[in-house]
């Protein structure tokens, strides 16, 4: 599941990059998939909405298995 989530995060990386920040997989727990965000998206106001409406409406659209997205530092 791993490599699926990592292919699903190319995907929107282009996006973040564009504005100066990234994420990074820290790890995937029942289903839960651990992001950390980086670069001018650690202090983006609209960091949250990113995390929920971007990749994880994303990697749950592409990977049934996966139940959310939540952010560590």
């Amino acid at each position: 599941m791993e490599e699926e989530v990592e292919e699903v995060l190319e995907s929107v990386r282009p996006m973040l990059i564009q504005d100066g920040g990234n994420v990074e997989l820290v790890g995937i727990d029942d289903g839960v998939v651990k992001l950390r965000l980086v670069g001018s998206c650690t202090s983006c106001s609209s960091s949250i909405m990113t995390l929920k409406m971007g990749i994880e409406k994303a990697l749950k659209k592409a990977i049934p298995m996966v139940r959310c997205v939540e952010a560590v530092e």
